[in-house]
């Protein structure tokens, strides 16, 4: 049996397209959970967002025993949440960061990402669309996994 991609979505991403949307795009998360699926064809997939640090981390606890990926945009927690680098630093398969503005050309409180640190690849950026991108470059990191497992 595959093991899902686990895609997490930290705080205020439930707001995409009404929040800030000459910043993050008029793109709703619902809209981009459907492009996942999508994308993701047969390969299983899990589609999460909560504005719970604990929930999120709960989340990750799940991926470490269930999961074959992480895609995390962690949000505010990003710069601020050591509990949730802990939790990552369990998972032992591929972890992408997501983000979808340049997190690196804004405010520098935006500067300084704790999940960084453990995560196998940054993509930041890409607006909504990094979703579709991310989710292509971790299928085909664990599909080539699996075939020389």
């Amino acid at each position: 049996m595959t093991k899902p991609i686990y895609i997490l979505n930290g705080p205020n991403l439930n707001r995409l397209g009404k929040r800030e949307p000459e910043i993050y795009g008029h793109t709703t998360l619902a809209e981009v959970e459907a492009q996942c699926f999508a994308a993701a064809g047969d390969f299983p997939i899990v589609f999460r967002q909560t504005n719970s640090e604990t929930q999120l981390i709960e989340w990750i606890h799940e991926a470490c025993d269930e999961g074959s990926g992480i895609i995390i945009n962690p949000a505010a927690y990003t710069f601020t949440s050591m509990a949730i680098y802990d939790a990552l630093k369990m998972f032992p398969g591929p972890i992408f960061e997501l983000h979808i503005t340049n997190v690196h050309s804004r405010e520098a409180r935006y500067h300084n990402s704790l999940v960084s640190q453990g995560a196998t690849a940054v993509i930041a950026g890409l607006g909504t669309n990094g979703y579709r991108v991310v989710l292509g470059a971790m299928l085909d990191l664990v599909d080539s996994e699996r075939r020389f497992a």
